[in-house]
């Protein structure tokens, strides 16, 4: 399907479904009737959840993806340009949003401070997000860096990295707070466009 290639291999089973999708529906939600705004996140939450499973990496983050995608889907609808190009929007939308925990390694920066951080981030291609993430991981000094490897990646607990490096539970609490915090602060220093 055009403009689908976005979505990744699953886009054309995350579609099929919303291709039923009434025009009446699309265009009076995204006139702001209340009712079809309705009836239109209603119909997409099961091929957005769908959709979801596909592409997030962890299951537990399926239903924040989800309703993050339906909150953006409620505020963007009148962005949208057609019912056709509806299902390749959510697609781009829930392959961003599953790519967001990752960026922010999941525990304690994963709460993004605004709605328009994360549609920010949402909003840029995925391999250029994939990029930013590898600069600002590059970008950390050797402590920080091995610090976020070790619980992010390696997924070792506090106590085992405390062990490995060490450190203090506290000590290493503090400084895996701190490089996630350089890692956000040089991903939202980045110009989106």
């Amino acid at each position: 399907m055009p403009g689908v290639f976005h979505g990744g291999p699953h886009a054309a089973y995350f579609v099929k479904d919303l291709m039923r999708l009434r025009e009446e529906t699309f265009l009076a939600a995204q006139g702001g009737d209340p009712a079809a705004l309705n009836e239109l996140l209603a119909q997409c939450r099961p091929d957005i959840r769908r959709y979801a499973r596909f592409q997030c990496q962890r299951s537990s983050a399926v239903e924040d993806v989800v309703q993050e995608a339906l909150i953006i889907l409620y505020r963007r609808v009148g962005t949208v340009r057609s019912p056709a190009t509806l299902s390749a929007w959510l697609a781009r939308v829930v392959g961003r949003l599953c790519l967001l925990p990752a960026l922010m390694f999941m525990k304690g920066v994963e709460e993004l401070d605004s709605l328009a951080d994360s549609t920010r981030f949402a909003t840029v291609p995925v391999h250029e997000l994939r990029m930013d993430l590898v600069r600002a991981l590059e970008s950390l000094p050797a402590p920080h860096r091995d610090i976020i490897l070790l619980r992010d990646m390696q997924q070792l607990t506090i106590a085992e990295i405390a062990q490995h490096l060490n450190l203090t539970r506290e000590a290493t609490k503090s400084r895996l707070h701190r490089a996630r915090a350089l890692v956000r602060e040089y991903l939202l220093s980045k110009d989106p466009t």
